[in-house]
């Protein structure tokens, strides 16, 4: 398991996560990933990222008033 902060991207943090997964996990390897909200915008298109991928979304939760937690495992 692997846990990568990507706060400091705010929104721009779409092609890291995606990057991250593909290079920085192994398959079936689960990696969480830690980012900014404003709105629920991003916590959507990250699963949809996710899902458009072939990866499954395990978790996705509120983690405090700005921040979002999302646990995914690399399945190719």
């Amino acid at each position: 398991m692997v846990r990568y902060d990507l706060r400091h991207l705010h929104d721009n943090f779409y092609d890291r996560m995606m990057e991250l997964l593909e290079t920085g996990t192994k398959v079936d390897e689960v990696a969480i990933f830690l980012f900014e909200i404003g709105d629920f915008t991003p916590v959507q298109k990250s699963a949809d990222l996710i899902k458009e991928a072939g990866h499954e979304l395990l978790n996705s939760l509120k983690f405090n008033e700005v921040d979002w937690t999302i646990v995914v495992r690399r399945k190719k």
